[in-house]
C-alpha cells in the first residue's frame, strides 16, 4: 500500500504525511508540481529524520505517476461515491490525496478506482490532508492486515 499526494502545496503537511507513512511502512508518491521546494525547512521540521526512513518516489507529473501505478487509485474526496465505513481496501491500493487548495482535476477524480469520502459533521468542509491521510490509511491498513509488528 502507499501514499499519493498529487501536486501538495503546504510543506508542512507533506512532512507530517511523512513521517506518519515511515511509522505505518507505507511508501509515499509525490506527483509534481509541488507548492514548494522539496529542501524546504518545513518539510524537514516537520518530517523530523522521519523522512529518511520512508521509500519516497517523486512524479514530475500525473501521467508518469499513472504509468507506473499498479494497484487501484483510491482518491479521498469531499466529493466522494463511498463512505470510508463502507469503503473495502486492498493491499495493493495507492491511497490518492489531491493538492490542499484544488484538490485534483476532474479527469484524475474520473479516473480514480474507488472515491472515499471521510463522513463529518454538517457544516464541516474538510479535514487537513495529513489527519484525513492518517485516518483512512489506519482504516485501510486495519482492513488489510498491514500493520506493522
Amino acid at each position: 500500500m502507499r501514499i499519493a499526494l498529487y501536486q501538495p502545496d503546504i510543506a508542512g503537511n507533506v512532512g507530517a504525511i511523512l513521517r506518519t507513512a515511515a511509522c505505518l511502512g507505507l511508501g509515499v508518491d509525490l506527483i509534481e508540481p509541488m507548492g514548494f521546494t522539496w529542501s524546504d525547512k518545513a518539510l524537514a521540521r516537520s518530517g523530523m529524520d522521519y523522512v529518511g526512513a520512508v521509500d519516497v518516489v517523486r512524479h514530475v507529473d500525473w501521467a508518469a505517476f499513472e504509468a507506473q501505478v499498479a494497484g487501484r487509485i483510491v482518491l479521498l474526496t469531499t466529493k466522494g461515491a463511498v463512505r470510508l465505513d463502507g469503503a473495502a481496501f486492498a493491499p495493493d491500493d495507492v491511497l490518492l490525496m489531491g493538492s490542499e487548495g484544488a484538490g485534483v482535476p476532474e479527469d484524475v477524480h474520473a479516473r480514480a478506482d474507488v472515491r472515499v469520502l471521510i463522513p463529518m459533521r454538517a457544516g464541516m468542509r474538510s479535514m487537513n490532508i495529513s489527519v484525513a491521510t492518517g485516518i483512512v490509511a489506519a482504516e485501510a491498513l486495519r482492513q488489510t492486515g498491514g500493520w506493522p509488528l
